[in-house]
């Protein structure tokens, strides 16, 4: 009887991939050719257009996830640069709206209450798209969509969203980035993902996420695992994210849900990036 046994054991072991052939995989996206879009919304370089003469990179990286992939940039923005953004964005300022289809916008401040400028792509501005494609490993078919700031007043805010629509057609926002350009003396106003798992130390996290006191619960030990991460806005600071699922289902991730607090003191600008290409 035990050879029996041996036999059946090792029968299952060599039929396991067919076993995990005939089981049901994952729906994967076709890879359908680029859809027609708007240009003039991306960064796209004319063809004789030279590349910029860019400062050397100084920001470090800290992963807080891989899935999805989250990752916090310390000096992703310099000084000079915050202050240039600053300068040519004021006169573009106008009211923030949100679209329910893609393509139609209207105001609607009890979802979103800001103002936001779309900045020219002078040189300075070419060079932090070079270094937000870098971070994401120049991937092909991939595009930063042109930057915007966004600046946030007492009680002005942004509820929660998804950076991403539907992936169905394989293509779409494929991550995002949230760069602090201003935020001296701000208070609330943090970048809030109430999903998002971080199991990581307090410490450095804490720095740039806000963590509950010790004397407000007590039960809670460092670097014990939490639900729910908010990011403080640090000027010069980012945080990266992934929007989609990388098995090419099209799908995103639930824990990218996400909100820009009320700002209860001060005034916060924001630099969004935003890349948009192929999925699969």
């Amino acid at each position: 009887m035990f050879s029996y046994v041996i036999i059946g054991f090792a029968i299952l072991l060599a039929y396991n991939p067919i076993i995990q052939y005939l089981s049901p995989q994952p729906f994967r996206l076709p890879r359908t050719p680029r859809p027609r879009i708007n240009e003039s919304l991306l960064a796209i370089d004319a063809t004789n257009q030279t590349a910029p003469d860019c400062p050397p990179d100084s920001y470090s990286v800290h992963i807080l996830s891989k899935a999805p992939i989250v990752i916090y940039i310390e000096n992703f923005l310099s000084e000079e640069e915050r202050s240039y953004l600053l300068d040519i964005s004021e006169p573009l300022f106008e009211p923030s709206t949100i679209t329910h289809d893609g393509d139609s916008t209207h105001r609607d401040a009890t979802i979103r209450d800001s103002e936001v400028a779309l900045i020219p792509r002078t040189d300075p501005v070419r060079c932090i798209e070079a270094r937000a494609r870098a971070i994401q490993g120049w991937r092909n078919d991939l595009w930063i969509e042109r930057l915007r700031t966004q600046r946030y007043g007492t009680n002005q805010h942004y509820s929660h969203h998804f950076d991403w629509g539907s992936g169905a057609l394989g293509w779409g926002r494929a991550s995002s980035f949230m760069a602090w350009v201003q935020a001296d003396d701000v208070e609330g106003g943090g970048t809030e993902f109430p999903l998002l798992y971080r199991d990581a130390p307090d410490e450095p996290w804490c720095r740039w996420v806000e963590c509950p006191k010790s004397e407000d619960d007590p039960s809670k030990k460092d670097g014990e695992p939490v639900v729910g991460v908010t990011f403080k806005p640090v000027a010069g600071n980012a945080v990266y994210w992934e929007n989609f699922r990388p098995d090419g289902t099209g799908k995103g991730w639930d824990e990218t849900w996400h909100a820009g607090l009320p700002v209860k003191k001060g005034t916060k600008v924001g630099l969004n990036i935003w890349s948009w290409g192929r999925l699969s």
